[in-house]
């Protein structure tokens, strides 16, 4: 439980940050199965408990369709921890890869992830929708952003989604790769593997080696750019004077 108190102090602080919740906010965290988001949903469980305001939490998961994903472990873990949990059969997997055939498959699967996920919010009544991205994925998308299409640009702590009417929060932003997966280890959580082709073809694992490669060399690299984003600030990641990001 001590690594579940402190790992939620930096979700805590993100929060705080970002301004991430309010009084009486439903609040679903889109639950994949991997680690990101079942320790974002253990770290969200445990900061309703002593947090100030009162804020309602469920857990949802999008089933894409790819054959071996059991997410009965998982339906069982949020029983134990008193959140409700939603899980939605879809054929993203067959429209995606079967169907359309998608040379860059990742784009269209996640949006379309992304919009089934608001459509379950809106038939329950939740208005923010909570991601698992983190520290590493931030710099990531930056990266990326930056070689590949030679802008500055990432995702936003905090964005509206205007269309759904649902506001989207990475709380764990504040948080690394290497502590989630810690985390995850000694929480014995329930992951479901994820069996998509493109799980390590993608450009952002390209990116990912990259980091690791330049890290190897520049250990503060990461820090760096982060710190970067904040400070531009990138539109979305200012926070308030006399706050820290990191």
């Amino acid at each position: 439980m001590n690594d579940l108190n402190s790992f939620s102090g930096i979700i805590r602080r993100c929060v705080d940050d970002y301004h991430m919740i309010e009084a009486g906010d439903a609040i679903a965290v889109g639950v994949s199965g991997g680690k990101d988001s079942l320790v974002l949903l253990r770290a969200l469980k445990h900061l309703q408990s002593y947090y100030p305001v009162p804020f309602h939490l469920e857990a949802v998961t999008i089933d894409l369709g790819f054959e071996g994903m059991d997410f009965t472990p998982v339906a069982e873990m949020c029983r134990n921890i008193d959140v409700p949990y939603t899980l939605i059969h879809s054929d993203i997997k067959e429209i995606v890869f079967d169907v359309r055939q998608e040379d860059n498959p990742c784009s269209l699967c996640a949006k379309m992830r992304r919009g089934a996920l608001n459509d379950v919010l809106n038939q329950r009544g939740l208005n923010k929708l909570a991601l698992g991205h983190h520290f590493d994925d931030a710099i990531e998308t930056f990266l990326m952003s930056l070689l590949f299409e030679g802008r500055l640009s990432c995702f936003k702590p905090v964005t509206h989604m205007t269309r759904a009417n649902i506001w989207q929060i990475r709380p764990m932003v504040y948080a690394g790769e290497g502590t989630i997966t810690n985390l995850a280890d000694s929480l014995q959580l329930p992951i479901v593997e994820n069996p998509c082709p493109m799980d390590k073809e993608s450009k952002r694992h390209e990116i990912k080696v990259l980091i690791r490669e330049l890290s190897a060399r520049y250990p503060d690299l990461k820090s760096k750019v982060f710190g970067a984003m904040q400070r531009l600030p990138l539109d979305g990641w200012g926070v308030e004077k006399g706050r820290n990001g990191r």
